[in-house]
């Protein structure tokens, strides 16, 4: 059964962001300046369910030009707030959520997908067509990650 994805509002997405990615922490600790940002949208992947089930996957994506020198050219997409509920994860929420993202933000001329990914995400991201740009750094408070980027197809 394939998995529903849409674009919904923040506040969709937000509680799943918070409990995953911040756990522990205060509500504002979830919460990005880019999250309402002109071009911004936000994939909810939801879970089996009569009145469309629980979101289960989510990720925001935010367009903001590659950071670093030497890499990709053209439009760029950020990806931010990758979350998969913990039952979820290994079920394909994950990669429902960066399909829907990736057809989303090509469809609003993007060309390039990139995002600090956590270090335990890497193997994950990689599966996906993503490579990583640079050496691991430590985001303070959240741990070692990678820039990961990918190009889209034309």
């Amino acid at each position: 059964m394939a998995i529903r994805t849409a674009v919904v509002p923040l506040a969709d997405v937000f509680p799943l962001r918070w409990e995953v990615l911040r756990p522990g922490l205060p509500q504002e600790s979830a919460a990005f300046p880019e999250d309402a940002g002109p071009g911004a949208f936000h994939i909810a992947a939801f879970g089996p369910g009569p009145s469309g089930g629980a979101v289960l996957g989510c990720g925001s994506f935010y367009p903001e030009p590659f950071p670093r020198p030497g890499g990709p050219a053209g439009t760029a997409y950020r990806i931010r707030g990758m979350a998969s509920a913990e039952a979820a994860r290994g079920h394909g929420y994950g990669a429902a959520v960066l399909a829907a993202g990736s057809r989303e933000a090509a469809a609003r001329g993007a060309r390039v997908l990139w995002c600090n990914g956590r270090a335990e995400a890497r193997a994950f991201y990689e599966r996906h067509g993503y490579r990583v740009h640079g050496e691991e750094f430590v985001i303070e408070g959240v741990g070692p990650h990678y820039v990961l980027v990918r190009e889209l197809d034309a």
